[in-house]
């Protein structure tokens, strides 16, 4: 049985959340995970923990989060991959993430080597 867009999405978004809970000690409040052309989109919210909103107050401090939060995410990147692999039976391609300290939202971009077909409704 083929799996529709929406199981995709969704076994994404739990295997994020593991990731998230695993590696960086908390998961998000939400996250939505999007198929678009050759990429998988997450949009991770309330991913920041009290002591790290903290922290954020000040410039250093954000940048001192963000990279910390980078550093952390990547060395996941390998699980990331195999999860991909997995779910899809494709390879990553290239991987992109931000994180707004403002907002505690993080963005992940991962380019595959194949496209997914558009969505018909």
């Amino acid at each position: 049985m083929t799996k529709t867009r929406g199981e995709i999405e969704a076994e994404f978004s739990k295997a994020i959340i593991r990731i998230e809970k695993e590696y960086l000690g908390r998961g998000p409040i939400d996250v939505r995970t999007f198929l678009v052309d050759d990429m998988i989109i997450f949009r991770l919210r309330g991913v920041l923990t009290q002591a790290e909103q903290k922290l954020a107050e000040t410039e250093e401090g954000s940048r001192l989060v963000k990279e910390t939060r980078r550093q952390l995410f990547e060395t996941s990147l390998a699980l990331l991959e195999n999860i991909v692999r997995n779910i899809l039976g494709c390879q990553v391609i290239n991987f992109h993430s931000d994180i707004s300290t403002a907002s505690g939202e993080r963005i992940v971009v991962l380019t595959v080597d194949r496209k997914f077909p558009k969505d018909d409704h």
